[in-house]
């Protein structure tokens, strides 16, 4: 079993979903605006911009580095705190009165999921930044 094979198709496999999600964010640019401004932070509605061009940016070019193991430590750190942070602001299950209604009636519910599969990628990118590029260990 060749370890570097296997260790670039978890990185794949890992990242795979944030560059088509750049790509969908741009060309829907006032969808992906409407659902930043969702998390109601407080600030001016610049903040929105900045916060949409910042998740573009990070979302493109910390897969390139992490599969391309160019400072993947510290772009795996910043993708999972991206995880985490988004998270917190788009997925609050907590929020949601419908969590233990049926699956088919709950919107808290699927928040929850969402918010669960944020937190799986996590832990992958944290192994990421933990190992870094060093010699697989298979």
């Amino acid at each position: 079993m060749d370890a570097h094979l296997i260790d670039t198709a978890a990185r794949v496999c890992l990242v795979s979903m944030f560059p088509p999600s750049a790509v969908d964010k741009v060309v829907h640019w006032r969808g992906s605006l409407k659902q930043t401004e969702s998390a109601k932070l407080p600030g001016p509605p610049a903040l929105g911009v900045a916060m949409l061009v910042a998740a573009i940016a990070v979302e493109f070019v910390t897969p390139i580095l992490i599969v391309g193991r160019a400072w993947d430590r510290p772009a795996a750190l910043l993708l999972a705190a991206f995880c985490a942070v988004t998270a917190v602001l788009y997925h609050p299950f907590w929020r949601g009165p419908d969590l233990f209604a049926r699956a088919d009636e709950s919107v808290a519910r699927e928040h929850f999921w969402q918010f669960l599969k944020n937190f799986c990628i996590v832990g992958g990118l944290l192994l990421v930044a933990l190992k870094g590029s060093g010699p697989p260990n298979l």
